[in-house]
């Protein structure tokens, strides 16, 4: 399997350890009846860390689906090279950063961590163009 895909399987690893991260901060924050209930109505927002991790899974979503579009097009294209191997590690490595960064509430660098992030994406995309 080339490093691409590898990134691409661990990237899809971490985007389930963030979902249920963010889900079970949520869970303490509202209560197991409403996480477990037909969660009809307004809740009210999610503060601190768990709005954080909240907000942290909800950026990896808008991102990841462009890096496995990519992942894809360049292992199913033969265009992988050293470039766009790194760029998928960089992802990776970014989005791992990434989510306890937001979560400690630290600015600018969770700004450069995700600058980072769109880089590895980009290093994919100029393979494939």
């Amino acid at each position: 399997m080339n490093t691409e895909l590898q990134m691409l399987a661990w990237s899809i690893a971490l985007g389930i350890v963030q979902l249920l991260t963010a889900a079970a901060f949520m869970t303490a924050q509202r209560g197991m009846h409403w996480n477990a209930g037909a969660r009809d109505g307004t809740p009210e927002p999610l503060t601190g860390m768990a709005a954080r991790l909240d907000r942290a899974w909800r950026n990896f979503m808008e991102t990841f689906p462009f890096f496995a579009a990519a992942v894809l097009a360049v292992t199913l294209s033969g265009r992988g090279n050293d470039a766009t191997a790194l760029g998928a590690q960089v992802y990776f490595w970014a989005r791992l950063a990434y989510v306890p960064v937001y979560a400690a509430g630290i600015p600018y660098l969770r700004t450069a961590i995700w600058a980072a992030a769109l880089w590895g994406v980009l290093q994919m995309l100029w393979a494939l163009l």
